[in-house]
């Protein structure tokens, strides 16, 4: 397996962030120390557009991995995270604070994951364990050196994973890779998918069970 470049994960814009509707230039601040997303929001919001630079900077991995989850393609996930923070940048104004900027971003994201999904018949077979082993830390690397067989077995449980996974209903397979792939709480998922956290539970015992299901010759 090929780990994941840390340049697959940096998101780059290939085009201008677009103007914020009613933004003033931005002035010259002394920068907050460890400021909390929503006061980068309101700084962006004013026209600073280091602020939401400083957003993108902390989202942007996890973002890049959820894409990743959905697209099963390093390009494709990287379009898509950048079109979530396109179109956040754009829309910036319309954040209230009724949830928090993370949950607000990422419902763009997800939303923008499902509506890709069902543009595709099928997405592209990557190897599952990339997803994996990189969710926790992009540079993991194993401890011991894989023997012939191990790499062979971890191979066929990568793709048995991978197309169980497909084959799950969108919205299990979305609430199972935000919970387990990006460790966001029930409360989060709920949140994010706007939807009762009873149902996301329901969701997510289904898809567990599922899996078990698919991967029982591999238990």
């Amino acid at each position: 397996m090929t780990p994941l470049e840390p340049a697959e994960s940096h998101v780059t814009f290939r085009r201008p962030l677009p103007s914020i509707s009613g933004a003033v230039k931005s002035q010259d601040r002394s920068p907050l120390v460890n400021p909390r997303d929503e006061e980068l929001v309101a700084s962006a919001q004013k026209g600073e557009r280091r602020a939401f630079e400083e957003l993108v900077e902390r989202h942007k991995q996890k973002a890049y991995h959820i894409a990743f989850g959905f697209a099963r393609d390093r390009e494709d996930a990287k379009d898509l995270s950048q079109d979530a923070f396109l179109k956040a940048f754009a829309n910036l104004k319309n954040f209230d604070g009724r949830s928090s900027f993370y949950t607000w971003f990422y419902r763009i994201l997800v939303n923008l994951c499902l509506d890709y999904k069902r543009r595709q018949k099928r997405a592209p077979a990557d190897e599952f364990d990339e997803t994996v082993e990189h969710q926790m830390d992009p540079s993991h690397e194993p401890k011991t050196a894989r023997t012939p067989d191990q790499h062979v077995l971890a191979g066929q449980l990568s793709r048995k994973v991978g197309s169980a996974l497909e084959a799950l209903p969108a919205k299990q397979r979305t609430v199972f890779i935000l919970r387990n792939h990006q460790g966001l709480s029930i409360k989060e998922i709920a949140e994010t998918m706007e939807t009762a956290e009873g149902t996301v539970k329901v969701h997510l015992h289904r898809a567990v069970m599922a899996l078990r299901q698919s991967l029982a010759e591999f238990a």
